[in-house]
């Protein structure tokens, strides 16, 4: 798509300090813009392959070691042995490790089982054998050597993979229904305009320099398992009052230190106008976000001093050039949970099956022993969800037993506890180099406890675990969401802990998790705690009542 004529200032309120370039203010406002106009990210590929690959970590120009390789899913992960406290106060170079976290896109979630055990592969062979499925359908892998990169890429293109724009100031991974063109009762498939996306934007020079990333979702899932609420962009599947499948348009949601819900265009978008939409969209956001402050360069700032109104006006007339017929808004998320395990009917005839790893973390072996299930029960095909969970496609109905037997066997539950199915976390203090506290292992203590104290709780219940306040394991949204940060203990010792937000919701009516003042809890406090405020809900709940609607009605002193 070419850049538009810049249009006249009538759309805008913001000054020229704001970094925006369709108001003709090139130069760049801090360090991250003045990398990106030095050299465009997308050209640290043939450096990594010629130079940084054969000469070693040591090699490497600063400027893209932390921040040009983005472009291409790599960043280097947390040094060993430094504490949480140190997280803010120390230079990158002293946080770097000499080895790198590898996000391998999967837009759409969607992989053969060739492209799963490449994946595997590459994860036992240069990534002592990690892989964590995250809550955006990619897979990350850990302690990947320069030198093995240009080997990664190589096998995982010969599969159709890659890991172009994973990470960085860009159009990131698309994110699609795992059951796309399977579900009963989907309202559109959009598996097509996931790949059309992919294939006109994605490594394209004229957006690889956005004022920050960019997410985005294409689903007509009737469970709205892509949180389309919270995404820069969203299509939506509707259907308009000639009947006619189609797309609902959001824009400007995100979460980390700013949570804002997108706003709908109320626009209609037939699905061979959704990659046009999207170009217009993130063409917008190159051209009119805000470049100052990083803090503030998300498109979910753009549209929140705009409105929707003009932002449509805007796209329809300088970028798109048609109206968009207006569209009705998606009919309300079907069940309880917004997610895809267990065991239930394609429109085949045959089945699918979710099943949940522990908060995401897996490893080469596990992903190989997937493959294998799969291939013994006659399927080619397994998805990634936004749960950090997966599934496999196309069971027949008399091999649905066999495959959760072995399934559960490799204890990758198809009928998990609510606490397995809905408890999340993100990287921690393991690798990541924001984080103040560790997650997964916390996380998964937490699972066991809740299941042994617990065994009869069954209510929908997501428990979402963050490292730090930026929210990648969407702790504003979750019925219980806990944001890591140093706490003191009883002993006056300042230990791993939790700022605790509780009753947090997407859906006809979404919210962002009450604050109680002073509500916090150490890592080790975490299992009394939950036990506690969850056992005071199974005791006071209504008929039907949602965790987050208690929250809402609940006493302090039952809260905490």
């Amino acid at each position: 798509m070419s850049t538009p004529a810049r249009p006249g200032n009538r759309h805008h309120k913001r000054p020229r300090g704001e970094g925006q370039w369709a108001l003709g203010y090139r130069e760049p406002l801090n360090k991250n813009e003045e990398n990106k106009k030095n050299d465009d990210g997308l050209n640290v590929r043939q450096r990594i392959i010629d130079i940084y690959s054969k000469r070693g970590f040591d090699s490497i120009d600063p400027a893209d070691l932390r921040g040009r390789m983005r472009w291409y899913g790599l960043y280097t992960q947390r040094k060993p042995g430094i504490d949480g406290g140190k997280t803010a106060i120390l230079e990158p170079e002293e946080l770097d490790d000499r080895y790198f976290m590898l996000r391998i896109r999967i837009d759409g979630g969607q992989l053969s089982l060739a492209q799963l055990r490449v994946i595997a592969d590459i994860s036992n062979e240069f990534g002592r054998g990690t892989a964590d499925i995250t809550d955006r359908q990619n897979v990350q892998l850990h302690w990947v050597e320069v030198e093995s990169v240009p080997e990664i890429w190589q096998r995982l293109e010969a599969v159709g993979l890659s890991t172009t724009e994973a990470c960085g100031d860009t159009p990131r991974v698309i994110l699609g229904c795992p059951l796309a063109g399977v579900d009963v009762a989907e309202v559109i498939d959009g598996t097509e305009q996931v790949a059309e996306i992919y294939e006109r934007f994605i490594g394209d020079k004229a957006f690889s320099n956005l004022p920050r990333k960019f997410k985005s979702a294409v689903s007509g899932c009737p469970a709205h398992c892509t949180v389309h609420e919270i995404n820069d962009i969203a299509f939506v599947g509707v259907v308009n009052e000639a009947g006619e499948p189609g797309f609902d348009a959001w824009v400007g949601g995100g979460l980390s230190t700013n949570p804002m819900i997108g706003k709908r265009l109320g626009v209609f978008v037939r699905p061979d106008q959704v990659a046009d939409v999207y170009g217009g969209v993130v063409g917008i956001f190159r051209d009119y976000g805000y470049r100052r402050l990083r803090h503030r360069a998300r498109i979910k700032f753009l549209m929140n001093d705009w409105g929707p109104e003009r932002f449509r006006e805007v796209l329809q007339k300088d970028y798109l050039g048609y109206e968009l017929p207006d569209g009705p808004a998606p009919e309300e998320p079907r069940g309880g949970r917004r997610d895809h395990v267990g065991v239930h009917p394609q429109r085949d005839g045959n089945f699918y099956v979710g099943f949940a790893p522990k908060v995401g973390r897996v490893d080469g072996d596990t992903l190989h022993r997937v493959a294998d299930i799969a291939e013994r029960h006659g399927s080619d095909r397994v998805r990634t969800t936004v749960e950090q969970k997966m599934v496999i496609l196309d069971i027949a109905p008399d091999l649905v037993d066999s495959v959760v037997a072995e399934l559960e066997a490799a204890d990758l539950q198809v009928n998990p506890s609510t606490f397995r199915r809905q408890t999340m976390a993100c990287t921690g203090i393991e690798y990541c180099k924001l984080a103040i506290v560790e997650t997964k292992a916390t996380a998964t203590t937490l699972i066991h406890e809740l299941e042994n104290r617990l065994p009869d709780f069954k209510d929908p219940l997501t428990i979402n675990v963050n490292g730090c306040p930026n929210s990648c394991a969407r702790i504003q949204v979750a019925d219980i969401g806990l944001k890591g940060q140093l706490v003191v203990n009883e002993h006056g010792e300042q230990v791993e802990g939790f700022q605790i937000h509780l009753g947090g919701s997407l859906g006809p009516t979404p919210g962002f998790g009450r604050k109680v003042r002073g509500l916090k809890a150490t890592a080790a406090e975490l299992p009394d705690y939950v036990e506690r405020v969850v056992g005071n809900f199974d005791k006071q709940k209504n008929d039907g009542e949602r965790f987050a609607d208690w929250v809402q009605r609940a006493d302090e002193s039952d809260l905490k």
